[in-house]
């Protein structure tokens, strides 16, 4: 049974770094900057941030096989749009930084479909 357990939380974790690879790849396509991936604080993680021209972007990755239980871009409550805000100050205030910041999410259906929405909240 806990073998089980590893075995499925090894496949999620796998598909979710692949799903961060996509959408890292997507956002270089469109123009998007590399600034840091994963950065982790006590307040959660920040999957990439990116500029986009003088702009800090960071950006959650979300990853949803099906919609049966609500898309990727529905999984994003405002609980865990707090604890990016709360990252992403943590990630502020280790540098300075007078450019604006954007919050994006790019979310990936089981079929492939990427959907970038800038300006997410």
């Amino acid at each position: 049974m806990l073998f089980n357990k590893l075995k499925t939380k090894a496949a999620h974790l796998i598909r979710g770094a692949s799903a961060e690879e996509q959408a890292h790849n997507f956002l270089i396509n469109k123009g998007l900057k590399p600034v840091c991936r994963n950065f982790r604080c006590k307040h959660g993680e920040l999957d990439l941030i990116m500029t986009d021209r003088q702009t800090l972007v960071i950006i959650e990755v979300r990853f949803r096989k099906t919609d049966r239980y609500g898309s990727a871009v529905e999984s994003i409550t405002r609980a865990k749009q707090s604890r990016i805000i709360a990252a992403t100050q943590m990630y502020l205030a280790a540098g300075k930084t007078d450019c604006p910041i954007r919050f994006d999410v790019v979310a990936i259906s089981g079929n492939g479909r990427i959907d970038w929405i800038q300006n997410a909240f």
